[in-house]
């Protein structure tokens, strides 16, 4: 019986992402890279070479690819710790200098966002990018 890899409502954190590993071969879901991606940074998040190491035979666009996908939800955890410090009262702008200030391009007019608001709305276009099936027609 394969273990389930899903993490159901009400997962508390510890054991969050917490299955048994498998090697690439076994790997057979339709997101089998990020699948692999995902069991080598559980692995050790501090060992980089080992991450990035490529299985064999694997396409190397892909891996990049895969690599960015998986980047962008990185990112997406490190926003939702974010947002209990950086509200939009706090936050108002995204700079970065006192002379730098990002306008966001989400908005029909690129306009300033709260810090926090930019950032989602550049994660999510990054997300809507990647997941295009124009862009990426093999996703």
């Amino acid at each position: 019986k394969l273990p389930l890899r899903r993490n159901r409502p009400g997962t508390k954190a510890k054991d969050w992402c917490h299955w048994p590993e498998e090697t690439s071969e076994n790997m057979d879901s339709l997101y089998h890279i990020q699948q692999y991606i995902q069991q080598s940074i559980r692995r050790n998040p501090s060992d980089i070479d080992f991450i990035l190491q490529s299985p064999d035979q694997q396409d190397e666009g892909v891996w990049k690819y895969e690599h960015l996908r998986q980047f962008c939800l990185e990112l997406n955890d490190l926003t939702v710790l974010l947002q209990k410090e950086c509200l939009p009262e706090t936050c108002s702008q995204m700079t970065a200098t006192e002379q730098w200030i990002f306008l966001c391009a989400a908005h029909k007019n690129p306009k300033e966002c709260p810090a926090i608001d930019y950032t989602r709305h550049t994660l999510d276009g990054a997300a809507s990018l990647l997941n295009s099936n124009k862009y990426f027609p093999s996703r």
